[in-house]
Formats: C-alpha cells, sequence, structure tokens
C-alpha cells in the first residue's frame, strides 16, 4: 500500500531531529492549495522546481567557459544535481528534512543570467538604482511569478 501524505509526516516525526523542519509546518502557500494526497508539500515544491521550465533550461547554461569541450564542459544542470546529491547528504547526516533540503539546492541556480557571475555583475550594475540584481532573489522569482504550470496561479 503507497504512502499518504500523513504516513510520510509520520515517518519524517520518527526519523528528524527536533529542530528539523517539519513538513506539516509548512507556512503554506502564497495561493491556497488542497493539501497534497500522496507527497509531502515539500515534495511537491521539489517536483514543480524539476518540471519547470527555468530548471530545464540550467542545462543550456555552461557553468565554467573552458577551452575545448568533451567532459570537462560544465552545464548548471549538472552543477545543481551535485549540489542537490550533497546537500541531501548533509541533510541526512544531520537528520534534517531532505525534501526541502533537495527543493532549495534544485532552485538555487534558477536565477542565474547567461554569462554566470559577469553576467549578474553586469546586470547588477545596469539595475543598481532599481534594488541592484541578485541570482538568488531572481531564483524565487522565477519560481513564483515568471513559471506559468498552473492556470490559475503563476510559480
Amino acid at each position: 500500500m503507497p504512502c499518504n501524505c500523513e504516513e510520510l509526516e509520520s515517518r519524517e516525526r520518527d526519523a528528524m531531529a527536533p529542530y528539523a523542519q517539519f513538513s506539516v509546518d509548512s507556512r503554506g502557500r502564497n495561493v491556497p492549495e488542497p493539501r497534497p494526497e500522496w507527497r509531502t508539500q515539500y515534495q511537491r515544491d521539489r517536483d514543480r522546481i524539476i518540471h519547470s521550465r527555468a530548471f530545464r533550461r540550467l542545462d543550456c547554461k555552461t557553468q565554467v567557459f573552458l577551452s575545448g569541450s568533451g567532459d570537462h564542459l560544465r552545464t548548471r544542470l549538472t552543477h545543481t544535481m551535485e549540489v542537490a546529491a550533497i546537500a541531501r547528504n548533509i541533510a541526512r547526516a544531520l537528520r534534517l528534512n531532505e525534501d526541502l533540503t533537495e527543493a532549495v539546492a534544485l532552485g538555487h541556480d534558477l536565477g542565474h543570467p547567461p554569462f554566470g557571475h559577469s553576467g549578474e555583475q553586469a546586470l547588477d550594475n545596469l539595475m543598481r538604482d532599481h534594488g541592484g540584481f541578485e541570482h538568488n532573489r531572481q531564483s524565487r522569482r522565477v519560481v513564483e511569478l515568471l513559471e506559468h504550470k498552473y492556470p490559475a496561479f503563476p510559480g
């Protein structure tokens, strides 16, 4: 029998440290929606990131520019998958919420502009009079405003 949301949340209570962020304690969503039946709120968040257009575009963004190609060519997607694996392992070792940790790790680079940190610096200079540009804030804007997966609300 598959685990429903309540069973998954019960497993969290049994496995995670008391200082961890439990799915049941999520502050909710900007737009009210029904509780997931077969996954936790943070599992749904993680899945939404994985299925977003912004996440898929990470495969087209180069992480490090090197001369030549081959196995040294890196994309933001491969970097993000490695960050997620490391973050999950750390969360597991510290008995934190692995799903929340993975969602944060998978979404951490969604707001990077083209040309890496040089592009971010150029945008920051251009936007200085309007609050600047910072890729972490842009990542949040991407998942909350720019993605249009649902007809009733953005994100």
